[in-house]
């Protein structure tokens, strides 16, 4: 029986044509990584799609080169009312997509919506927003999203806000890159501990994901990241971080950025899925089987050549295969583990 797949991570939303004019039809086969019937060829089952507002970056003038790496310059915070009317616009083109497909895609508020869906051969969406920076410091709009049907949250992208600071896209890089979370940002951790919703470290900085650490009473959560030890990008998580969030039950979601992956930091498409396999395998070692997902960031990031897009899934899993995963690990890698930490962390 072929594994299917729960996907932690992906940017879609940003593409759709119920949210911009030149945007795909998420129901057709389309350009991208990632529409129905692509994640349907591919094993996969559902996902968290993301909303949110991000940059666009000038290659001359905010990218810096240098003879061993690179770094990104950060963009500056969002106007949080013009990013709330754009995540309403995210949402009400999702709506939109799982309307227009007559039961085929349903947005999913708990573990066992998912888990009917798959039995029913519909397409699961978990609603996830990259970067808190459409909620201000009383959290009224996370009420008001969480009454939406978000159930995962990332504190930040790689820029500040009012609740932290994210890390830049850098290589060499440690994580460690400012300050913690702040007092808003320490409110937002427990309302949504409070709530049922997930929170998402990634983009995080170390010292914010310590605060996190310190302060949420559910498992510590990575939806898309890689090994800092294997490719030394800001991005990644060091051996402590992923000690920590061992020792709180929580998941990584291993994402397929190439340039998260590679150890040369290169944003080369040209990159074997062996690599991916090391991440996992050397996550696997210290998390356990039970700890690591997957979190592709689809539509997001350049992505392994092999994989392509949503409908080449399987050739990672059978590069796991290729690795020594049986396939009672793959089941918990592919989707098991995701269930897990849901069960753990939202309201049922």
């Amino acid at each position: 029986m072929p594994i299917k797949i729960f996907d932690g991570h992906n940017d879609v939303v940003q593409h759709l044509r119920e949210y911009r004019p030149d945007g795909i039809d998420f129901l057709e086969r389309s350009t991208g990584h990632l529409d129905l019937p692509r994640a349907e060829a591919g094993g996969m089952f559902g996902g968290f799609f993301a909303l949110g507002v991000f940059a666009k970056y000038n290659a001359e003038q905010d990218l810096t080169v240098t003879e061993t790496g690179y770094e990104v310059r950060m963009t500056e915070p969002l106007d949080r009312l013009s990013t709330y009317k754009e995540i309403a616009l995210q949402l009400a083109a999702l709506r939109s997509v799982e309307q227009r497909s007559l039961g085929k895609i349903r947005i999913a508020t708990t573990v066992d919506q998912i888990e009917q869906a798959r039995r029913e051969d519909a397409f699961a969406i978990l609603l996830h927003m990259e970067g808190a920076d459409a909620i201000g410091p009383e959290l009224g709009e996370l009420s008001e999203l969480y009454r939406s049907g978000l159930r995962s949250l990332g504190l930040v992208w790689s820029r500040p806000n009012i609740f932290g600071h994210g890390v830049p896209f850098a290589y060499p890089r440690s994580p460690d890159t400012g300050p913690g979370l702040t007092p808003a940002g320490k409110n937002l951790v427990r309302e949504c501990n409070r709530l049922g919703i997930m929170l998402d470290l990634a983009h995080l900085n170390e010292r914010g994901f310590w605060d996190v650490a310190a302060l949420s009473t559910s498992p510590l959560v990575v939806t898309h990241t890689c090994v800092h030890a294997i490719c030394p990008t800001a991005r990644n998580l060091t051996d402590r971080q992923i000690a920590a969030i061992r020792a709180s039950n929580g998941v990584v979601g291993m994402n397929f950025s190439v340039g998260d992956v590679r150890p040369d930091g290169h944003r080369n498409p040209d990159t074997p899925l062996t690599l991916v396999a090391e991440h996992i395998a050397y996550l696997v070692d210290r998390l356990g089987i039970d700890r690591v997902a997957i979190g592709s960031d689809f539509d997001g990031a350049t992505i392994p050549a092999p994989i392509g897009d949503a409908s080449g899934l399987p050739h990672l899993i059978d590069a796991l295969r290729q690795h020594g995963f049986d396939d009672a690990s793959l089941e918990k890698i592919a989707s098991e583990n995701w269930m897990r930490v849901l069960r753990l962390t939202l309201r049922q």
